[in-house]
């Protein structure tokens, strides 16, 4: 009962530390694409502390397999270097004893992960999707910020305005640089409105302004004045129908439209709670460290261990979406030879004093190797 009230709660602590560190390095590094995004003009700046907390949603399942993994190994580490291991088989506790509280330490987990992964998670990319698509889907003279230079979606033009109303229908000191067909065409004009015909399409209507077509060094150049200009902004201004991602359906939407792409993003969903909790059985055995050196080569062990079966439910995942093997026959094998791969370093570990155990057996091969007879040249310059 000490033994599992005293893992629980150093399980628990750690497991906040590693959360802590984890999250702040995601939440650190994932908006700076974001704000990549929003500079180059593919999302709206006001949107952006928006789709970084959808962002770290997306991120939270991993987060939550890693700091369980790292935990239990941390604190198994931890028992080996400070000796404490040695207190606990001499008390009559097995390594197997760590199973159990280590489960129930995995339970709460694997209840989070499997809700962030089946409803949170696609909730948070369809969010996403959404405020992506829909600032995609606004006119080009919409997207403009004002003082910013913003390029076109169709990229042949070149907005900029000094200013623009609050209906974003209306802009002022406007500066438009069109390329067709090679040929430059710059537009000047002091304001001008968003304006709709009767064939739904819109037009960027300028007033009081110049046009400038070519370069001045060239015999086609052409400069004119006008009162009223009109500049094609959006063709047709009929509501686009977003395509939703694999990655922002719910389960039951996955579930409905079994094609190959969907059923990869199932099998990624089924994945990540299954992953967690065998990752941290694994960092039972992976935790030995000899008290007398240093656990580094655990720690770089059980790092690669992580990471190829993590690559391998991806690319297991891969094989699905390209329709190379079925849900049914890819979803468990990786999980099967995790669970193999715990039972062999579990007996492993309990059976190391057996006379049949690689390391006992290479002890018995370097002590019967013969010593090394010394020349009979060195002894007799010896005597």
């Amino acid at each position: 009962m000490i033994f599992k009230r005293a893992l629980q709660r150093e399980l628990a602590s750690t497991a906040g530390a590693v959360f802590t560190i984890l999250f702040t390095i995601a939440i650190t590094v994932r908006p700076i694409k974001i704000l990549g995004m929003a500079a180059s003009g593919k999302v709206d700046s006001d949107d952006v502390f928006t789709l970084i907390g959808f962002a770290a949603l997306n991120l939270l399942p991993i987060i939550i397999v890693l700091t369980g993994f790292i935990s239990v190994l941390m604190v198994v580490t931890r028992s080996y270097q400070d000796s404490e291991m040695v207190v606990w088989f001499a008390s009559g506790v097995s390594l197997t004893n760590w199973i159990v509280p280590i489960l129930r330490f995995a339970a709460p987990l694997f209840v989070l992960t499997a809700l962030m992964s089946f409803f949170v998670t696609p909730w948070a990319n369809q969010h996403s999707v959404e405020y992506t698509d829909r600032f995609e889907q606004r006119s080009d003279i919409a997207r403009v910020s004002p003082g910013k230079f913003q390029e076109s979606a169709s990229r042949e033009r070149v907005f900029f305005v000094e200013g623009v109303a609050g209906d974003l229908s209306k802009v002022r000191n406007i500066f438009v640089n069109t390329i067709q067909n090679g040929r430059h065409s710059v537009v000047i004009a002091k304001e001008g409105e968003i304006v709709l015909d009767k064939f739904g399409d819109k037009f960027l209507i300028m007033h009081q302004g110049r046009r400038y077509d070519g370069a001045p060094n060239q015999t086609d150049f052409q400069m004119m004045q006008f009162d009223r200009y009109g500049v094609l902004v959006d063709s047709d201004t009929k509501a686009l129908i977003t395509e939703k991602k694999a990655e922002a359906l719910s389960m039951s939407e996955l579930w409905a439209d079994q094609n190959p792409i969907n059923m990869g993003e199932l099998l990624w969903r089924i994945s990540l709670p299954i992953m967690g909790v065998l990752l941290m059985v694994l960092a039972v055995p992976l935790g030995y460290v000899n008290p007398r050196s240093g656990r580094s080569a655990n720690f770089l062990l059980a790092l690669f261990l992580c990471v190829f079966y993590y690559n391998m439910v991806l690319v297991s995942q891969a094989w699905v979406k390209q329709s190379k093997f079925s849900l049914f026959l890819s979803w468990w094998p990786i999980h099967l030879a995790c669970l193999l791969l715990i039972t062999v370093l579990f007996v492993w570990r309990l059976n190391v004093n057996s006379r049949y155990h690689p390391l006992q057996i290479w002890a018995q091969l370097v002590r019967k190797k013969p010593a090394c007879q010394v020349p009979q040249s060195a002894q007799g310059s010896a005597s």
